[in-house]
């Protein structure tokens, strides 16, 4: 059982968006590789006991990078119940938009321009490999900050805000849950109009629905 870590508080934190972003991945920068490897079991714990996490057959999730809290232990698990797994690819010829496309062991990797492994663009171009991000159950996105409410902050380059900006209409539409340590929770975070509202947000110490 872990201790919920104190929120960064706001109104101490004499500083501008951009700041706020820096100091989250700084904090979890700093956390110890077992640290960072005991919090991810946690997470995937509590992902595990969770219904729309349990239902979902066709799933996205992240590589980690920069500090993130790690989703990838949940893969074997999701892969035995006989989900598929999609990973964000970085959308050719489009401003920040991803793509989601089916990995499994023989996906051939590249590293993308912020140096995070992704599905190769032209293994990933072929329809058969990739799905609408609509066509999804269940998406497991990474967070910069998070508070108690079920706001988020992301790392503001509007990747996943542009690609999932349909879940406002009606349609068919995944389940979106945010992911984060502990320590990236803040006192209370400013909502931004294009900011795509979570179905929950889970931590390794909490889950949080808005």
């Amino acid at each position: 059982m872990t201790t919920p870590a104190a929120p960064l508080d706001l109104d101490t934190f004499d500083g501008s968006r951009r700041e706020l972003r820096r100091e989250l991945r700084r904090r979890r920068r700093a956390l110890t590789p077992e640290q960072r490897r005991l919090a991810s079991q946690r997470l995937c714990r509590r992902l595990r006991r969770l219904p729309e996490v349990q239902r979902a057959s066709r799933v996205a999730l992240y590589l980690p990078n920069d500090g993130e809290i790690d989703p990838t232990p949940l893969i074997g698990w999701l892969r035995r119940r006989g989900a598929r797994v999609h990973l964000p690819v970085l959308k050719p010829l489009s401003r920040n938009r991803l793509w989601f496309v089916h990995y499994h062991a023989g996906t051939p990797m590249v590293h993308n321009r912020f140096g995070i492994p992704e599905p190769e663009t032209r293994h990933g171009a072929h329809r058969a490999r990739r799905l609408p991000a609509w066509a999804l159950d269940l998406i497991l996105l990474p967070l910069v900050g998070f508070d108690a409410r079920g706001q988020r902050m992301g790392m503001g380059g509007g990747f996943y805000d542009r690609s999932l900006a349909f879940t406002r209409r009606p349609g068919p539409r995944p389940r979106l849950i945010g992911l984060a340590h502990d320590c990236q929770q803040v006192s209370e975070l400013p909502v931004e109009p294009w900011d795509v509202p979570l179905d929950a947000i889970a931590s390794d110490a909490r889950v949080i629905r808005p």
